[in-house]
């Protein structure tokens, strides 16, 4: 499977150390470190995801 891989809109660029990518996998939302590409991935259904933003937003 092919995933394309979209970088945060909020990210400071290449020297961002905190930066995420996301991609559309077969039935969930792949999130991983746009530093580390290959060290693998968090898989997340839609309902995971969207409690994982509400969190983040929550304490931001």
């Amino acid at each position: 499977m092919s995933v394309q891989w979209r970088k945060s809109t909020h990210s400071g660029g290449v020297n961002d150390e905190h930066c995420v990518q996301l991609g559309r996998l077969d039935q969930a939302i792949g999130v991983r470190d746009s530093k580390d590409p290959d060290g693998g991935h968090l898989s997340l259904t839609s309902a995971q995801f969207a409690d994982l933003i509400a969190r983040i937003k929550q304490d931001a």
